[in-house]
């Protein structure tokens, strides 16, 4: 073995233990939660690293008489869902409106760029707007109030994913459907759709798991009926007493839709990110 192929594998084994520690950095706090949500309160307050696991914090959190995860888990659903057709379905319109028709080239820009900016800015500086917006009109602690935020929130990044795929649509198919024939919403739904499906599903994906993890503005919108998930999670922690342990099991179920929607959707998920970022 030369000097050369000695330094290459320390190299090598370098950056394994480099990404392991990395690794359980990012683990750590996922394990410290899911080893409370089997704990009881007072082992976890002990520091006990050896325990006997339980299932009283889930039967707290889905069944207990106080408890109201299960309908903030269906307002969240159905938050979540609802916002993420409304999204994906405006952004794809402005995206082939954007690409494919006549507009100045300033026009596109603007709008994209306007995107990113409006992207950055934190939710929370809005949520007082919109209370003060929504409340005289009655879409405070309503469904479509929260809906319309989250829509708000998701569509600038779901335009620029759909601008990069409705882009890459090669202009002879659109120009051989109009030659036979087809207008405008038949070119979207038999042409543009399923060329531009891996973009939906990832922009479908990352707009169902922001709306699912959002809390600043849910909080500002939204009261006991119509709390969101996050909402409900953070009401674990009253003025005189923090319920750590039904906190981490209402933490650990709250993933499951995410994690479970990640891996199904993971490469469509690398695609658009991937294709964003090259363009």
């Amino acid at each position: 073995m030369n000097a050369l192929e000695a330094n290459g594998r320390s190299a090598a084994m370098l950056r394994h233990v480099l990404l392991v520690l990395a690794s359980l950095v990012v683990l750590f706090p996922f394990a410290w939660i899911a080893a409370a949500a089997f704990k009881t309160q007072i082992s976890l307050l002990l520091g006990q690293v050896w325990f006997q696991p339980v299932l009283l914090n889930f039967d707290a959190v889905l069944s207990g008489r106080s408890s109201d995860y299960l309908r903030n888990f269906t307002n969240s659903l159905v938050v979540g869902l609802i916002s993420t057709a409304l999204v994906l379905v405006v952004a794809t319109l402005a995206a082939y409106s954007l690409n494919r028709m006549r507009w100045p080239r300033w026009v596109g820009h603007s709008m994209l760029g306007w995107s990113v900016l409006f992207h950055m800015v934190p939710p929370i500086t809005l949520a007082g707007a919109w209370y003060s917006m929504f409340r005289p009109i009655g879409l405070d602690n309503s469904y479509l109030g929260l809906i319309l935020a989250h829509t708000t929130l998701n569509l600038p990044m779901a335009l620029w994913m759909m601008s990069v795929f409705v882009n890459d649509v090669p202009e002879e198919l659109l120009e051989a459907a109009r030659i036979d024939g087809a207008r405008t919403p038949r070119i979207l739904w038999s042409v543009i759709v399923p060329l531009v499906a891996p973009g939906l599903a990832a922009a479908g994906v990352l707009s169902f798991i922001f709306s699912w993890n959002e809390f600043a503005v849910a909080l500002t919108l939204t009261q006991r009926e119509t709390a969101t998930v996050p909402v409900g999670i953070g009401k674990y922690a009253q003025e005189n007493t923090i319920a750590y342990t039904e906190m981490a099991a209402a933490s650990m179920l709250s993933i499951v839709p995410a994690v479970v929607l990640l891996l199904v959707a993971q490469r469509f998920i690398v695609r658009g990110l991937t294709n964003g970022a090259v363009k």
